[in-house]
């Protein structure tokens, strides 16, 4: 899926290095090894693992950023490291679901269709300099709500009371992270056409 940007929020936030061997590439690069152990565990029904590698997931998800911005360890592999496996992560546990009967595939179009959208909208972007646009809470915040999502939809499965309380509220994540997603969508539409006004009035 589409990366839109890295850690950073935009104006007025430290420039980015060019460091690769810092604390939270590290976690964004093991959150990507993650991805292959979760697709397998969730296609051949080991939720117990699935569950175990998509909370280790957010988990390092939430430190990777918290550590850059806290020690000033941004970095431009990390701008394309943290979005990507988020995204990654997203796309496979969507599938998976999907192919367990867990969620219904209109959702995962629903979801399929913002990135596709703002795939266009990065390659706009990248024709007039600019190599991708910064993160913003919204984004972050609809990630988080999905990741949140996931695990409570897939333990919800069963007959158990337990299932039965995590159902529902896993539905509630997963409906507020889709309007968040495309909230965030619109956000950088309107952020995009004014980096590429920005670019237009200074050729001119």
């Amino acid at each position: 899926m589409a990366a839109e940007g890295g850690r950073g929020t935009g104006a007025g936030v430290a420039p980015v290095s060019d460091r690769v061997l810092t604390l939270p590439n590290v976690l964004s690069l093991l959150r990507l090894l993650g991805v292959p152990v979760f697709l397998w565990a969730i296609l051949t029904e080991h939720d117990a693992i699935a569950l175990i590698t998509l909370t280790l997931s957010g988990l390092s998800d939430y430190l990777d950023g918290k550590i850059a911005r806290r020690y000033g360890l941004e970095s431009r592999l990390g701008q394309l490291l943290d979005p990507f496996a988020d995204r990654l992560y997203i796309a496979t546990t969507l599938f998976g679901l999907a192919v367990r009967d867990v969620i219904p595939w209109w959702l995962v179009w629903a979801l399929v269709a913002r990135e596709v959208l703002l795939a266009g909208v990065l390659w706009w972007v990248k024709r007039h300099g600019q190599t991708g646009l910064p993160v913003h809470f919204v984004g972050k915040a609809a990630t988080f709500n999905l990741l949140y999502a996931f695990p409570l939809l897939l333990l919800g499965q069963g007959d158990s009371s337990f299932a039965a309380w995590a159902l529902p509220i896993g539905w509630a994540f997963a409906w507020w992270g889709t309007a968040l997603y495309w909230i965030a969508g619109v956000m950088y539409i309107v952020q995009a056409r004014q980096v590429v006004a920005a670019d237009v009035a200074a050729t001119r």
